[in-house]
């Protein structure tokens, strides 16, 4: 991108140090979520069930970011292209978007017009691993004192303050407006260019809280530990930091047999956070330990890995946990985003905090104590052949809501739209390891349904506060973990994938034909759940799979909408709408009473992005998305005529 600095015209904010502590104006979007109880709700309803069907693209406006080939992070036959997953904020009639290789855009919101635009040197730090997948950020984090109003990002290890006036690096804060995030880690980090961040941090009061993302190839002693931190917001000086994994004398270190916890890395928040704004407590979603699928170097229950963290947004002190997955060798990474919502249970009003996970469980608590809000059992589930690995006895289940996706894998699941695409499936399933969910990993492979990327993922859920109802878009195709003996590979110094355990994986997501998948459809779902009931009200196919109903099986064959699959979640708005790009290169309204479709446009590239909404200075509702990937990066704005 072409750099362009101007000037704007911000009002300013009369809140103190807090960041934008007063309620939102209902025609902006502040927040990554819409809020900072990651609602993802607006309150506008210009465009409604109505009149949806008038919604036409009115600008789009193209990234133009290239990769830096001198950086490793090409695009091309040999890397993987990323996905522009932004979700922008609007503030004061600004746009502010982030861009797939670490940068930021302010865009006029009425035309799309470029304002000003920053790019990041995180090309520069990224030097052993390429990073072209993992240079994506999803979003933004905004602060005011009332004079400045500053946005924030997280990439490549380091944390980035712009002027939004500007867009240049804020001269006082870290070194020329950049902060290490590496060096307050809890161990020294072998490589920093190992160290991402795809979520936007949290802001509370003068803090900025920041996760991380590690790559699940990094499986050596003291890979990246998963540590959540707080930095100022003025300086950038580190405050303090919670220890995933917890170290000598801290609560939950025993969980850790053999000092695992002295080696042990990831169990980072890759999701994004959330803030209770009023209590000052932030809630964590933890997700799994290095090595993905084979636990016997760090036998235990392994917390804080697979947990929801309640923590004090202050000092970073834990108030209350709950592990979600025990022991984790599934990829199954705890919860996505949580999700704040008041609800109506048996005539109690709770303040309920609710989660929900690549399991396809739902998991709500009470925000304040963490009792679960419906009892969550401990329930038996298969053990382990693997020599040296030790899984745990129980699993929790949630007694209510229902699972939005089917937990494990029978012969009952095979696709079989006709007797030939049964037989084709049941050939890929043969030899394999069939069972319920938390069925371990295994020499002769084994099923996982839900799949080791969901169920849920970062799109987390969505909120009707009003109703109590959440809305969670997810995937239900398999995959296959099989796990294959090696010899242990000395050296301290590893290459990417390099690995010290006596066990090795290998992941396959099964298909044939045209992209059949093994299971049946539909292959992404949206579930509306009632969280006052705890039931499920509908669930409905998220979009469909052209390259699949064009394939010669499917000959004489009209299946129903077999549904996308994408990560990206869902907005919700006052007029009756929910909005979805779920990744058929179609961006679709659904009718929130019933989830049928209203409204459906082409998009020329799959949406990637959770979409937002706001109301521009002249009073149009306009509805993004970010679309494409790499090259074709482009925000595409909807508005009435």
């Amino acid at each position: 991108m072409k750099t362009v600095l101007i000037s704007l015209s911000l009002a300013a904010f009369a809140l103190g140090g807090d960041l934008l502590r007063a309620q939102t104006p209902e025609g902006e979007w502040r927040h990554y979520a819409g809020d900072a109880a990651a609602s993802r709700y607006s309150r506008l309803a210009q465009i409604n069930k109505s009149n949806v069907a008038r919604l036409r693209p009115t600008w789009e406006w193209r990234v133009g970011d290239r990769p830096r080939p001198q950086y490793g992070n090409k695009t091309g036959n040999n890397t993987e292209p990323t996905p522009f997953e932004a979700t922008p904020l609007v503030i004061d009639g600004v746009l502010y978007t982030p861009t797939p290789f670490a940068g930021v855009t302010a865009l006029e919101p009425t035309t799309g017009r470029e304002l000003w635009s920053y790019n990041s040197p995180a090309h520069e730090w990224q030097t052993t691993y390429p990073p072209a997948s993992w240079m994506k950020q999803r979003g933004l984090a905004a602060w005011t004192d009332g004079q400045q109003t500053r946005i924030f990002f997280p990439s490549a290890g380091r944390l980035i303050a712009l002027d939004t006036k500007t867009g240049r690096p804020i001269a006082g804060f870290g070194s020329e407006g950049i902060a290490d995030l590496t060096e307050n880690l809890v161990w020294t980090l072998q490589d920093k260019s190992h160290y991402f961040n795809t979520s936007p941090p949290v802001i509370y009061k003068n803090l900025i809280i920041v996760g991380s993302a590690i790559p699940d190839s990094f499986v050596y002693p003291q890979n990246p530990p998963g540590d959540i931190q707080a930095f100022d917001v003025r300086t950038g000086d580190f405050v303090w930091s919670f220890h995933t994994v917890p170290q000598a004398g801290e609560y939950g270190n025993e969980t850790w047999e053999g000092e695992s916890w002295k080696r042990t890395g990831h169990a980072n928040a890759w999701p994004p956070m959330t803030l209770d704004e009023e209590r000052g407590l932030l809630y964590v979603p933890l997700t799994s330990p290095g090595n993905d699928y084979y636990g016997g170097d760090r036998k235990g229950d392994n917390l804080f890995s697979g947990s929801l963290v309640c923590l004090d947004a202050n000092t970073g002190e834990r108030k209350w946990h709950f592990q979600t997955v025990h022991h984790d060798v599934w990829d199954l990474d705890g919860v996505m985003t949580p999700s704040l919502v008041t609800i109506r249970v048996n005539g109690r009003t709770i303040d309920a905090v609710a989660a929900v996970s690549k399991t396809g469980y739902t998991y709500v608590f009470d925000r304040v104590t963490g009792e679960p809000v419906w009892p969550i059992e401990e329930r038996p589930v298969p053990q382990t052949d693997i020599a040296g690995e030790q899984t745990s006895p129980t699993q929790p289940f949630p007694t209510k809501p229902p699972p939005f996706m089917r937990p494990g894998f029978t012969p009952d699941d095979v696709v079989d739209f006709t007797p030939e695409i049964r037989a084709k499936a049941m050939e890929i399933l043969k030899g394999l390891r069939l069972g319920p969910i938390f069925t371990p990993p295994s020499k002769e492979g084994t099923v996982m349904s839900p799949s080791n990327v969901g169920g849920a993922n970062w799109g987390g859920a969505s909120i009707d506060p009003e109703r109590g109802i959440l809305y969670v878009k997810a995937k239900t195709t398999i995959s296959i973990v099989t796990l294959a003996e090696q010899q242990k590979q000395p050296g301290s110094d590893p290459p990417q994938g390099w690995s010290y355990f006596p066990y090795k994986h290998t992941l396959l997501r099964p298909t044939f034909g045209e992209g059949f998948f093994v299971s049946k459809p539909p292959y992404g779902t949206i579930t509306a759940i009632d969280l006052n009931r705890g039931e499920i009200l509908w669930q409905a196919p998220s979009g469909d799979n052209p390259e699949i109903r064009s394939d010669p099986l499917l000959q004489g064959v009209d299946p129903p909408r077999l549904g996308a699959i994408g990560n990206a979640g869902l907005l919700v708005t006052a007029g009756g709408l929910l909005f979805t790009g779920p990744g058929d290169k179609k961006f679709y309204a659904l009718d929130q009473e019933s989830g049928k479709v209203l409204w459906a446009a082409d998009l020329q590239y799959s949406a990637e992005g959770t979409p937002m909404t706001y109301s521009s200075p002249d009073g149009r509702q306009f509805v993004i998305v970010a679309t494409g990937e790499g090259k074709d990066a482009t925000l595409v704005a909807f508005a009435l005529p």
